[in-house]
């Protein structure tokens, strides 16, 4: 399940999504104060590629939060694409488990920084 999960989000959009990510890490990496946060693009990237079958935890200290306040300008902008499509794929039966995997993006795209993913 995990497998079909994975190709029917990249035939749906995920490969557009990846897209977007790729191109804000290297806006982010065009200055050298930029390339942490161009990392954590690219990472976001490839998570977006296959969503299905990860679990993320959540921690981190001072230095993450403080990374995360200068990453929300442009997770906010993606948190909303994923929050946007995951309420369209919660409509309907077929479509909720998309809609919880964008649900899942969209906290991660606010707050990277401290996140694992395993």
């Amino acid at each position: 399940m995990r497998t079909l999960g994975n190709i029917i989000w990249i035939l749906l959009g995920g490969v557009w999504t990846a897209l977007l990510w790729a191109i804000i890490g290297v806006v982010f990496c065009i200055t050298i104060v930029g390339i942490p946060l161009g990392r954590q693009a690219f990472k976001m990237a490839a998570l977006t590629l296959t969503p299905f079958g990860k679990t993320i935890e959540y921690g981190g200290g001072a230095p993450s939060i403080v990374a995360n306040i200068f990453w929300i300008p442009a997770g906010l902008f993606m948190a909303l694409n994923y929050l946007i499509a995951g309420v369209l794929n919660c409509i309907t039966i077929i479509g909720f488990p998309f809609g919880v995997q964008a649900f899942k993006m969209a906290k991660l795209s606010l707050f990277p920084f401290g996140a694992q993913v395993l």
